[in-house]
């Protein structure tokens, strides 16, 4: 049987560079966190929430805002909270000798309850 021709990949590739966004997510926390070991569920969560911004926005450069620091370890370090709504803002990077030209930043939102959230883009001001 001969192998089957490769499709050529035509066009650019999106790049992440042209978007400065801010977007609205609801992390479920909870699955993130199942099976970990009490004495490590909040510190993992924290590099869930990096792990999850890096996905999502596409940088690698990943700030976390210290009120959602706070938010994660309200309860200690072996209850994190299920679910946590959190703005990524994806910005450009000023600093001279920066290595990436953009980074995101990752803080709290507080929501009353988390019954039909959907991902938002919010209107930068």
């Amino acid at each position: 049987m001969a192998p089957t021709p490769k499709k050529k990949t035509g066009g650019k590739t999106r790049s992440a560079l042209q978007d400065v966004v801010t977007r609205e997510y609801t992390i479920h926390m909870h699955k993130r966190v199942h099976g970990r070991s009490f004495k490590k569920r909040a510190p993992w969560a924290v590099k869930s929430v990096i792990e999850f911004a890096q996905k999502t926005m596409g940088t690698s450069d990943v700030r976390i805002d210290p009120e959602l620091n706070k938010e994660i370890w309200a309860r200690g370090i072996k209850s994190v909270p299920h679910r946590l709504r959190v703005k990524l803002e994806r910005k450009r990077n000023d600093e001279e000798n920066a290595k990436e030209k953009l980074y995101t930043y990752a803080s709290y939102v507080s929501v009353p309850s988390f019954k039909g959230l959907q991902t938002v883009v919010v209107d930068a001001e």
